[in-house]
């Protein structure tokens, strides 16, 4: 983004002082990306801080946030940031709105985004396969997701999807290989530190071994 306003900064100079009139048209949309990329961030700012507390469903502005930089990215004929976009309104409605139906159509358009932004709607696909009692469905996402991931490298993503392959596994009365999913993933999430997916992972891995 620091970028993007230096080069906004530019055109502005090449605007004032060299004459260059299509600068202007040309910072516009530099600024909308920069826009966009900024209600990105805030939305999903919003949205750990809901994981955080569960609280203010109603009062988040997050989908409106992601709705309005969805229509920046398209008018700058981004396909990577829409996709983006719509992947975080389909979570919006998926995890703070509990509705996976409204969710599904902005996970399936999110698969036309990057690799990461795959990762995450095949993610969010697999926890809706998982809901509806589709379980080898819900692998068959989790399985893609966590190959993607394993090839950017986003190892806590993959502890995280190694979690959800671990209850499915467990539902469908497989706890050896749910144990096996629950302890890559606690390995995994030791490895990169910190608590969260830690956490879901240990008591993925008591489950399995309850069981």
């Amino acid at each position: 983004m620091t970028d993007r306003f230096a080069l906004a900064d530019d055109l502005y100079h090449a605007a004032v002082f060299q004459g260059d009139l299509a600068a202007t048209d040309a910072a516009d949309r530099v600024l909308d990306a920069v826009e966009a990329d900024l209600l990105m961030a805030r939305g999903m700012n919003l949205h750990a801080r809901f994981l955080a507390d569960r609280e203010n469903v109603d009062a988040t502005p997050e989908p409106a946030m992601f709705e309005r930089a969805g229509d920046l990215y398209g008018s700058l004929n981004d396909t990577d940031g829409v996709a983006w976009a719509r992947f975080w309104t389909g979570c919006y409605h998926h995890v703070v709105r509990d509705d996976a139906a409204t969710a599904m159509p902005h996970f399936e358009a999110a698969l036309a985004g990057s690799a990461l932004t795959r990762s995450y709607a095949l993610r969010h696909l697999g926890f809706v396969a998982h809901t509806e009692g589709r379980l080898e469905a819900a692998m068959d996402f989790f399985t893609a997701s966590t190959r993607l991931r394993r090839e950017l490298g986003f190892t806590a993503g993959v502890a995280a999807n190694l979690v959800g392959m671990a209850h499915v596994n467990l539902q469908a009365g497989r706890p050896g290989e749910a144990r096996k999913y629950a302890d890559e993933a606690v390995e995994l999430a030791e490895a990169v530190g910190g608590t969260g997916v830690l956490t879901w992972a240990r008591e993925a891995k008591a489950a399995a071994d309850a069981a």
